[in-house]
């Protein structure tokens, strides 16, 4: 198949160039996790490890920790398939990475590339740093590993559906972040029919919160950073990040003010604020208090932190969200009270302090939503089964062998 050459001009590529593109239809699928696949992402973790810049952000060196070859090791052992089939990866996977996650286009290329794929992985168009430092890393790990150059194409490129048209039509599988407006205007590029599509919709979270458990912790410090990293790390970006802080215990007043006291002090720390986020939380205050009954903004000393404790739990809670550290709060008394918010397929992850087998009896009820539930602190941890997609399945093909 013969790429427009006009269209790719359009196309910024960070790595790789307009002829690696035009192959793409050509790049051999290769079994997952295969030994060049995990030697050069290895390498990619070196790049990274080593680059003292890196430190200063842990999404990135946690990603680097995720594709060193003893992470990749693990995870073949738990994803290779055992059933006697041949398994190789489909072939072209088409990435659009969300906007708002920098990290994220790194783990969509890296679960790619672990199924055996050849990749165009859209970037962020924002000049993340976090971005800069794994292009990098990836072009210096393509110095030494040659062989992989047609497999990881990075691009990057403004709204355009001349180049969502073409690499659409010669992907064999199409991975899109970013939620439901990018889906609905990735989905004007027909695929080819034998193709197959993978969308990361638009989700919510929230933390359950034992107060006896989260009061009997000795580290609190460490509980804040693990809620910081989970919240105001991506500024509650994150499709992962809670927006509801539901209470449960019997000390719920007491854990309540230890929490938010110890969550204020590090925020006031480490945050940039900007004025313009204090203004659309009061907005959203206002909106809720005037829309819902029982709603009562919680006394504050700064817009740091803006919580609205809720009297009830309604299915249309997450019409009224916002980010940057606005929370609604919850004091839960039956798990089974929070279910309008879980019976809805856009609800993603529970994040837990305390048992987090407390939260079966919701799961058992039949809601439409929650595929994760962790610890908090471990939210942004990703896996090869993720919005409840099993990746490995669907970036791969099988063929029978009788």
């Amino acid at each position: 198949m013969q790429l427009n050459s006009d269209v790719l001009n359009r196309v910024e590529f960070l790595t790789g160039n307009a002829d690696l593109a035009s192959q793409l239809p050509c790049v051999p699928a290769m079994v997952p996790f295969d030994d060049r696949i995990v030697s050069f992402l290895n390498d990619v973790s070196k790049e990274l490890l080593k680059d003292r810049a890196s430190k200063g952000f842990s999404d990135v060196v946690t990603f680097a920790f995720w594709v060193r070859k003893a992470s990749v090791i693990k995870l073949k052992e738990r994803f290779e398939a055992k059933d006697n089939a041949l398994h190789l990866g489909k072939g072209v996977a088409f990435h659009i990475a969300p906007s708002n996650v920098p990290v994220n286009f790194a783990y969509s290329l890296a679960a790619g590339l672990l199924n055996g794929n050849a990749n165009v992985v859209r970037v962020p168009s924002r000049d993340f740093p976090q971005v800069a430092m794994i292009v990098t890393a990836v072009n210096k790990a393509l110095e030494t590993h040659t062989e992989m150059k047609p497999y990881v194409l990075l691009v990057r490129y403004g709204r355009d559906r001349e180049i969502n048209d073409l690499f659409s039509s010669i992907a064999d599988i199409r991975v899109v972040w970013g939620g439901d407006r990018t889906i609905a205007e990735l989905r004007n590029s027909p695929l080819p029919p034998r193709s197959g599509e993978i969308t990361f919709a638009d989700r919510y979270s929230l933390a359950v919160v034992d107060a006896d458990s989260y009061l009997s912790m000795e580290d609190k410090a460490k509980v804040a950073e693990d809620f910081y990293n989970d919240t105001f790390f991506t500024d509650q970006n994150a499709c992962t990040s809670p927006r509801v802080i539901v209470w449960t215990g019997n000390r719920i007043d007491e854990a309540k003010r230890v929490f938010w006291e110890e969550a204020h002090r590090l925020v006031a720390q480490k945050y940039t604020f900007q004025p313009i986020q204090g203004v659309n939380k009061l907005t959203s205050s206002y909106l809720i208090a005037a829309a819902e009954p029982g709603v009562k903004v919680q006394a504050h000393e700064d817009n740091l932190i803006i919580r609205i404790a809720v009297s009830q739990i309604s299915g249309k809670l997450m019409d009224y969200r916002d980010n940057s550290g606005y929370f609604f709060e919850y004091d839960c008394r039956d798990i089974l009270d929070i279910r309008p918010l879980c019976d809805d397929k856009k609800c993603q992850t529970i994040a837990c302090i305390g048992d987090r087998q407390a939260v079966l009896p919701l799961l058992l009820s039949g809601v439409k939503g929650i595929d994760r539930v962790v610890p908090m602190g471990k939210t942004m941890d990703f896996d090869l089964i993720w919005d409840g997609y099993n990746l490995p399945a669907l970036l791969t093909r099988t063929v029978v062998m009788e």
